[in-house]
């Protein structure tokens, strides 16, 4: 029979791996989110056409918006979700001040019937690179 190491033996390697430091080959951190958005069924047409506007500009403009990838449901048109990734909070907080944001925001806030935004942790941190 195997011996099992003790879990005091083991247990100092645990904790250095646990707060070692992270290297510089480590993806930096970044915010990464989903809107869950339901539009009004009469105005989903301009809303496309705002979103569309506003993705393109924030993708073109903005090196720290990783991606918004926007997609709607088949069965529910109106329902969409946008994977949003930007590098770093910061760049997210300059992303909801640009005036192609603001332009979007403004332009379809009697639009959106529902908002719903989920902080998500990605499996795979980085792997999405600009």
């Amino acid at each position: 029979m195997k011996r099992i190491p003790s879990l005091f033996a083991i247990l100092p390697l645990c904790l250095a791996a646990c707060t070692a430091k992270p290297t510089k080959d480590a993806p930096p951190p970044q915010k990464v989110r989903l809107a869950k958005i339901i539009v009004d069924s009469t105005q989903l047409d301009a809303y496309k056409s705002f979103l569309q506007e506003e993705i393109e500009a924030s993708i073109n403009k903005e090196p720290g918006v990783i991606t918004l990838y926007a997609v709607f449901e088949k069965e529910q048109p109106t329902h969409l979700t946008i994977l949003e990734i930007y590098a770093t909070e910061a760049d997210y907080q300059a992303h909801v001040k640009t005036p192609h944001f603001l332009k979007y925001k403004n332009g379809t806030q009697n639009m959106v019937q529902h908002l719903e935004l989920v902080e998500v942790d990605p499996l795979v941190p980085g792997l999405i690179k600009k």
